[in-house]
């Protein structure tokens, strides 16, 4: 479908305070482009401060619409007028009681509210969904399953549930249902972004993401004994952002489109800390398979003898041609990203100075 964007008309970001749409706001305000952001609570001065301070600082303007995941039709006063959407709001919690309430609920339940007010909102051109690489597969022995072992646009996650790994099943099941809503009309397009672990910097330094719990957690000792050796894909949000954009506004943007930079593991995103940091307790070593199973599930209630079984010693390969083909992209390096959100956390106090961390031994 080939688009005729007009960038004077006001766009919706849906979730505008989380950690990817903060950089999507920050991108379309430089723009110039006028940011209708969809938030819980529009009264909340302190939740809206930052994207106040980067309208401020920007030729773009913002205004704020109260809207919730599970308010039917409380999207559609944002939406008035935008020619294009940007739903990026779900969950990405692994501290949950109820997979169903916590992540599966907001997650289809969120994105059928927001397309049906889509499909009620004439001035509505093009839709790009924030979905992710946990859509495209479950654990990463899913690979050991297909042609090459690499991860494309063209595979489903097919192996989780909501008692395995039902972070991605809610993931998966929200996608699916965006494609249904989608090609069941002909006015609007459907852009997906499926995005793998997301790093780098925030807008705000206090962010409240499984990423920076991480991060957190690679330099305050927690995770010092080493790591389990899990692969990852991995993504600079800025670099996500931007591939937002180009979603939005490129005529020929279309389908699913894996934005990932790099394919590395949860060890790799250390030693990009380490030429840096190195003052850090910053884990230097894989745990063995072993370990991670008698310990894992007993330390920690998300980690499951099936997740070790699953995860623990499979790399992680992902195709990211198609966003460099059709969007244009280009990544920064792992390094810039890990060490830029590392010094953040660092100069907010989220971590503690070196010498604190790590005395010299006498």
């Amino acid at each position: 479908m080939m688009l005729d964007i007009d960038k004077t008309k006001p766009v919706l970001v849906t979730g505008a305070t989380g950690y990817v749409a903060g950089w999507i706001v920050k991108r379309l305000l430089d723009e110039g482009v006028t940011v209708h952001a969809a938030v819980r609570d529009p009264s909340d001065a302190n939740k809206i401060k930052h994207l106040n301070d980067l309208a401020s600082k920007s030729p773009g303007s913002i205004h704020f619409f109260k809207a919730d995941l599970l308010d039917q039709g409380s999207y559609e006063n944002a939406m008035a007028g935008c020619e294009i959407v940007f739903h990026t709001a779900s969950p990405f919690t692994l501290n949950i009681s109820d997979p169903q309430k916590d992540l599966v609920d907001p997650a289809v339940l969120g994105t059928r509210n927001v397309l049906d007010a889509v499909n009620k909102t004439a001035s509505v051109k093009r839709v790009v969904l924030t979905s992710s690489c946990a859509a495209i597969y479950g654990d990463t022995a899913d690979r050991e399953n297909i042609p090459n072992g690499v991860f494309t646009e063209e595979h489903w996650n097919t192996t989780s549930s909501l008692h395995h790994q039902p972070y991605s099943f809610s993931k998966t099941a929200a996608e699916k249902a965006a494609w249904e809503i989608a090609n069941s009309q002909s006015r609007w397009s459907l852009v997906v972004i499926n995005p793998s672990f997301v790093i780098g910097p925030g807008t705000i330094p206090h962010v409240a993401s499984e990423s920076f719990n991480l991060v957190r957690q690679l330099g305050n000792g927690r995770l010092k004994a080493g790591l389990p050796d899990i692969g990852v894909g991995a993504i600079d949000v800025r670099d996500l952002a931007e591939a937002q954009l180009r979603a939005a506004y490129l005529p020929n943007a279309n389908g699913r489109n894996i934005i990932s930079g790099h394919n590395t593991s949860l060890l790799g995103l250390a030693q990009a800390l380490l030429p840096q940091y190195s003052q850090y307790p910053v884990p230097r070593r894989a745990l063995p398979k072993w370990l991670i199973w008698l310990v894992g599930p007993l330390a920690d209630k998300t980690t499951t003898w099936k997740f070790v079984s699953r995860n623990v010693g499979y790399p992680w390969v992902g195709d990211n041609g198609k966003s460099i083909r059709e969007l244009g992209m280009s990544y920064r390096p792992l390094q810039v990203s890990m060490q830029e959100m590392f010094q953040q956390l660092i100069d907010h106090g989220q971590l503690p100075e070196p010498k604190a961390c790590c005395p010299k031994k006498a």
